[in-house]
């Protein structure tokens, strides 16, 4: 593994060298010798992508300053860098989009010298205004090891570099270079790390088999055995949450998105809850929180019973009768007194009325942890922004999609981010996801739905078809929409991404 280690080391030095990397080669040497008058004025594309021989030249200037301390040439390559971001705010300006994000993974070996410079100059070169960085992802958060309160690992664990935020970093070097950052975070997914402290996986979502979600995962039942999801109703899990997000928030990036507002996708037949076990409601937070749900005697002892055994008999009326005579009826929030009391029919309504109130408790967790995160971020003057799945809140046969992502829930006062990754081999079935996210947001849907597409620059990848593609369906089909953002900055720059994810930080 250490000479894996040392030979991605290796090739992210060669990525930066003339003869090899993203603008690189022979252009680069001969627009950094072009005198100024010859180079002209910075050229953009349609999608406001600098031309090679500038991004060729600003990269010399950049390698010159940072590999060979030549002050001169860090001035100019400084001078240039302000030149292309003018260029990108003018041309974003006057073009569609608005707003063209990408989102982005930084590593540990960003922290090199003028490497974090070269992620982004590649960024603004590709026509991008945004970035969206992940601050706190699979159990990891972007925060200096000697300055991290939260119960997560840092990203940075190299000696030496213990104070080095790279977070703060990148957002500070973004704004010279045309770029606002948003620190994208994980929600509800917690990671693999927050499960090795055994107190803590008390605060794991948990279904009615007894299982909870790391166990879920680990028998082969998640879609990704690294996805570990806490209850949203635990206030502890609430706490740590919070305390992480506070940090992200001090780094003051120009706002915050939300990913993995949901509960695990279930593989096979567990990508569907269609009986009350299958809802991740179990755990001692959530099921407490379901049972104050209950306004009456009765109505607290049928909820009881109806999650411990997952169905009523109809022994189970009569003994609530009995026992609790002062009420008139069962009785829990969205229920109205006075109902259909009907012997033959009461059981089938009340099961019926529990299913539905246990989902939409479910899903009422989820919507809440959200939105005072939020708050939390919008308090600081910080945007936010939600990222879902189009189809997460799907009814499928006689369930529910198991993510119970019920979007169309979310706060509209944040921005709503859909990832249209839909795989069909045309760009029908991403702009069908898009059309569904508008039709629930209403008219005024354009101001804040923000599509994410998945795909490359200049070639189909992953069976999708190119970004130009499917930023051409877009604007044809849903022209009110101004700000897309793009999944991801590795998809663009594969072997660049490579080499810093692997490289070992000195």
């Amino acid at each position: 593994m250490k000479g894996s280690h040392k030979r991605w080391r290796s090739s992210l030095q060669a990525l930066l060298r003339p003869t090899a990397g993203l603008w690189l080669g022979c252009l680069m040497i001969w627009g950094a010798l072009l005198p100024e008058t010859a180079q002209g004025a910075v050229q953009l594309n349609d999608y406001c992508q600098i031309s090679q021989a500038d991004a060729s030249r600003k990269e010399a200037l950049r390698r010159a300053a940072f590999e060979n301390n030549d002050a001169q040439a860090k001035s100019q390559y400084e001078a240039l860098v302000a030149e292309h971001a003018q260029a990108l705010n003018q041309c974003r300006a006057a073009n569609w989009p608005r707003e063209q994000a990408v989102w982005l993974r930084l590593y540990p070996c960003d922290l090199q010298p003028g490497i974090l410079e070269a992620v982004l100059d590649r960024i603004a070169n590709l026509g991008y205004n945004q970035v969206y960085a992940e601050a706190f992802y699979s159990g990891m958060v972007l925060l200096p090891k000697a300055d991290n309160p939260t119960v997560w690992p840092s990203v940075v664990q190299a000696a030496g570099y213990e104070r080095r935020d790279l977070l703060a970093e990148a957002i500070a070097k973004a704004p010279p270079r045309g770029l606002e950052t948003y620190a994208w975070v994980f929600s509800l997914n917690f990671g693999y790390t927050y499960t090795l402290e055994a107190q803590q996986r008390d605060n794991l979502a948990v279904n009615g088999q007894g299982q909870d979600t790391y166990a879920f995962a680990q028998n082969g039942l998640s879609s990704n055995a690294q996805e570990v999801f806490v209850d949203p109703y635990s206030l502890e899990a609430q706490q740590h949450f919070q305390v992480m997000l506070s940090e992200v928030v001090e780094r003051r990036p120009q706002g915050v998105l939300f990913d993995y507002i949901r509960y695990p996708r279930g593989t096979g037949s567990y990508s569907v809850a269609s009986n009350v076990a299958d809802l991740w409601i179990y755990g001692d937070a959530s099921r407490n929180a379901l049972l104050r749900r209950a306004t009456n005697a009765q109505g607290l002892e049928l909820i009881r019973r109806y999650i411990s055994r997952g169905h009523l008999l109809q022994s189970d009326l009569t003994d609530v009768g009995r026992l609790y005579p002062n009420d008139s009826e069962p009785l829990w929030q969205s229920r109205l007194p006075g109902g259909d009391n009907e012997p033959s029919s009461l059981l089938p309504t009340l099961q019926n009325e529990l299913w539905r109130l246990s989902v939409a408790h479910a899903v009422q967790g989820v919507v809440d942890y959200l939105t005072e995160s939020g708050q939390l971020a919008q308090q600081q003057g910080l945007r936010t922004g939600a990222v879902f799945f189009p189809r997460g809140n799907q009814v499928v046969g006689n369930g529910f999609d198991s993510r119970l992502q019920y979007w169309d829930r979310f706060p509209t006062w944040m921005s709503w981010h859909p990832m249209a990754y839909g795989v069909c081999g045309h760009t029908g079935c991403i702009l069908d996801e898009i059309r569904r996210v508008m039709a629930s947001a209403g008219p005024q849907g354009a101001q804040f739905v923000k599509p994410a597409i998945a795909g490359a620059w200049g070639q189909s990848f992953r069976d999708r078809p190119s970004l130009e593609t499917q930023m051409q369906a877009i604007r044809q089909a849903i022209p009110e929409i101004n700000s897309v953002s793009h999944f991801a900055y590795s998809w663009q720059d594969p072997e660049f991404d490579n080499a810093r994810k692997f490289c070992e930080l000195r």
